[in-house]
């Protein structure tokens, strides 16, 4: 049986496999759920590697394909529990200039701190779990952490963009420069401004 993100990748573009469903069936996010009350004093870590079928699993509505290694550290203090994650890998997102998909490198430190009580709750990086229960689910503060440290620009290398969609681009810039959109013409707007500025100044 192939690994799921070979299976993914096969299947992207074109659905996926029944074969592809059934591997991401299979994968489960348990392991992502700490039992804080299982947590001795001191210090606990955990590693993570997270590859195209976690991100199917949380259903990450921006990225959809990665494979992203999590170091975490969990120091329980009583009933203080401070989490301290390392995540570093690369994620497929779209190319802003072409659409295409591109790998992006992520990288990022971030903490967290949990504490038992009646019910669950989040407050800014204050976690409530609730008491009976005892488990603080990771998964999708692990996604979030990714998806926060990926640049608000992100392109492919010089050379790297779909050339066809780069032709597309060129051609819809040179339409919009020839019918006057280029640096040289003044929005109309500010025309008025203009105006405006020398009737108050007459």
């Amino acid at each position: 049986m192939p690994p799921v993100a070979d299976a993914c990748s096969f299947c992207e573009g074109q659905g996926h496999s029944f074969l592809c469903y059934i591997i991401l069936a299979m994968y489960s996010l348990e392991p992502l759920k700490i039992d804080l009350n299982g947590l001795k004093e001191g210090e606990t870590t955990f590693e993570y590697d997270l590859d195209d079928a976690y991100f199917e699993a949380v259903d990450a509505p921006e990225v959809r394909r990665g494979n992203v290694h999590v170091d975490l550290v969990v120091n329980r203090t009583g009933g203080v529990y401070s989490l301290d994650f390392h995540t570093e890998g690369t994620v497929h997102v779209p190319c802003d200039l072409c659409l295409e998909d591109m790998e992006q490198v992520v990288c990022a430190d971030n903490s967290l701190t949990a504490r038992l009580g009646e019910e669950y709750s989040e407050d800014d990086d204050l976690v409530t779990v609730d008491k009976d229960e005892a488990l603080l689910d990771v998964s999708w503060f692990v996604y979030e952490f990714i998806a926060l440290s990926i640049p608000i620009k992100h392109v492919h290398a010089p050379g790297k963009c779909n050339p066809a969609m780069i032709k597309v681009l060129e051609e819809h810039s040179a339409a919009r420069s020839s019918d006057g959109g280029g640096e040289g013409a003044v929005d109309s707007r500010w025309s008025e401004l203009e105006k405006l500025k020398t009737i108050i100044k007459d």
